[in-house]
């Protein structure tokens, strides 16, 4: 069984660059298949948990009916903890099921160590980062953007979020490049031919 895990900064592209290289390499994907996991398994929304999970400033997601109420409780530490645990085991789950697979975020490269995956971390300049947000942004309904400022914002907190849970969870720091063994800028890059490179590299890297 061959495993990559794609470690990212907000907004660099890394979740795209995980499902072209799902893509080129027919290998299973895994990314919010698990919150949908999570949520249909808590009752929360979909949205709530990855708000929660990933530290995102849960008051700019818009409420509905249907998941006001459930705000009042998805934000409590206890039920964070919950979740992460309960990801772990849907994350060990996945692995046992013996298949080649791709999975972006979720500390997976940590929880998954044993199985020595390929660990890619993927970084951009915060210039492209801003720009991938925004075109992201302007996708949605002109009621739900968000402003430049707003975005920088969510890539900030995001960034230190998920930095924090690395080192609580690993004791390292996305800095410490022992922790991964291919880094991958898309600052600029068209990430359609990065893939390929990138899953040229990962085959070799799993070669005896």
């Amino acid at each position: 069984m061959r495993i990559i895990t794609v470690s990212r900064q907000f907004g660099s592209g890394g979740r795209e660059l995980g499902k072209r290289l799902s893509e080129i390499l027919g290998w299973d994907y895994y990314d919010k298949g698990i919150l949908q996991q999570l949520a249909d398994e808590s009752g929360f929304d979909p949205e709530y948990v990855s708000t929660l999970i990933s530290g995102r400033e849960w008051r700019n997601i818009h409420l509905s009916y249907s998941n006001t109420f459930s705000s009042i409780f998805a934000f409590e530490p206890e039920m964070k903890t919950s979740l992460l645990i309960r990801q772990r085991e849907i994350i060990e789950d996945i692995a046992k099921a013996g298949n080649d697979f791709i999975i972006v975020g979720r500390d997976a490269d940590v929880i998954l160590r044993d199985y020595r995956p390929c660990r890619i971390f993927v970084c951009a300049d915060m210039e492209n980062r801003i720009g991938r947000c925004m075109k992201h942004e302007n996708k949605k309904d002109e009621k739900e953007r968000l402003t430049e400022k707003e975005v920088i914002r969510n890539i900030r907190r995001i960034d230190s979020s998920r930095a924090q849970s690395r080192e609580l969870v690993t004791g390292k720091s996305w800095a410490d490049s022992t922790c991964f063994d291919l880094t991958v800028n898309t600052g600029g890059r068209d990430i359609r031919k990065l893939a390929q490179a990138v899953a040229d590299y990962a085959l070799r890297w799993f070669e005896p």
